[in-house]
């Protein structure tokens, strides 16, 4: 999870918000046979937000628009990325019909809220473009039927930064956004992201899933369970409750947790959401769990006076107490276990920053 920096964050706009204005340009140029140069449009957020054009091109039949989508003080993969809307007339009077072109991805994975085969623009923006549309035609006492098309020239390489093609999503982003406004290091596309991957794992059949808390432990966690596809594995970030709660409803069997002592060890004490800000490592817990594996006084007492969690496991390891990691991986899943009330089989692995396996345990709270 990225650091958020101190003092107040400038605000963005979404990928579908930029669509929408990019679309009402193009079309006004359509109509009007004329450049627009910028474009007012109302997003789902209750704001009326005004938006530069630029590349307008147009003919007696086409036209075409394009803006630079800014996220504002947020640090996204699409910050900066040209976003183009052609627009253009077809034969079907009233209809608007809405696709993907270079650089937006198609849905070939079920569990996505697009149907598979369409392209991978959301209900929001897609509703927000068919708006914009038919508020326009009315404007100008037309009827016509109307041709989207959204392209994202950059969007193939920008996806590579993103989880599109673990969700099933290829050749290019999604277009984005519920609200039309991006809230600088907000949590919710995040969760999103996690929901997405679950309903997909469970439209693939699956009924177990791995969850790490970012990319090295996920790489370590493909290595231990190698004959899982791929979309079985979920990065959860920081979001332990809340994925673990999720499962559940997805109607997950089995959970499986790969990570590191930093992490877990919060876990283990009950912490559900475990960024750095959140909760600090209770030594004193570790201390105690100490006990329980017949670490001496002594060597607990040193516990006590830990820096971090990793320097804890370390020095476990040392003195030869390694069940100790195990202890930590049952009180890992019987926290989580209450957390989402039982109702799956909870595995828990920890694992060195070097990818070491340290210990583990399995609490069946079916």
């Amino acid at each position: 999870m990225l650091e958020v920096p101190e003092g107040p964050l400038r605000h963005g706009y979404t990928t579908g918000a930029c669509a929408t204005a990019c679309t009402k340009g193009a079309l006004l140029s359509l109509i009007e046979q004329t450049t627009v140069e910028s474009v007012h449009i109302w997003i789902p957020a209750g704001e009326r937000v005004s938006f530069a054009l630029h590349d307008v091109a147009f003919s007696e039949v086409q036209a075409s628009a394009s803006t630079i989508k800014d996220g504002g003080d947020d640090p996204d993969a699409t910050h900066g990325a040209t976003i183009v809307a052609t627009v253009s007339w077809t034969d079907v009077e009233g209809e608007v019909e809405i696709d993907g072109g270079v650089g937006v991805g198609r849905v070939t994975k079920p569990g996505l809220p697009i149907p598979v085969g369409l392209a991978a623009i959301n209900p929001v923006p897609r509703k927000m473009i068919r708006d914009v549309v038919e508020e326009v035609l009315t404007q100008h006492n037309l009827t016509r039927g109307v041709c989207v098309v959204i392209s994202v020239p950059a969007g193939e390489e920008i996806a590579k930064k993103t989880l599109n093609g673990r969700l099933g999503i290829v050749g290019g982003i999604s277009i984005l956004g519920t609200r039309g406004i991006v809230v600088p290091f907000s949590t919710s596309s995040y969760k999103a992201s996690i929901a997405y991957g679950l309903s997909v794992a469970k439209e693939q059949g699956l009924r177990t899933v791995v969850l790490t808390t970012g990319g090295r432990s996920e790489n370590y966690a493909m290595k231990m369970y190698p004959d899982l596809p791929i979309e079985a594995f979920i990065e959860m970030g920081d979001f332990v409750g809340f994925t673990a709660n999720h499962a559940k409803r997805t109607q997950m069997r089995e959970i499986r947790f790969v990570g590191m002592m930093g992490k877990f060890s919060k876990v283990a004490q009950g912490v559900m959401m475990v960024h750095a800000r959140s909760a600090p490592i209770d030594f004193g817990f570790l201390a105690e769990v100490a006990a329980e594996v017949g670490v001496p006084a002594d060597l607990r007492a040193k516990i006590l006076e830990a820096n971090t969690a990793n320097q804890v496991a370390d020095w476990i390891v040392e003195w030869g107490y390694r069940e100790f990691f195990d202890r930590v991986s049952f009180h890992c899943c019987r926290q989580v276990a209450n957390q989402i009330g039982g109702g799956l089989r909870i595995d828990t692995r920890l694992t060195t920053l070097q990818g070491e396996y340290l210990g583990g345990a399995v609490f069946d709270a079916e």
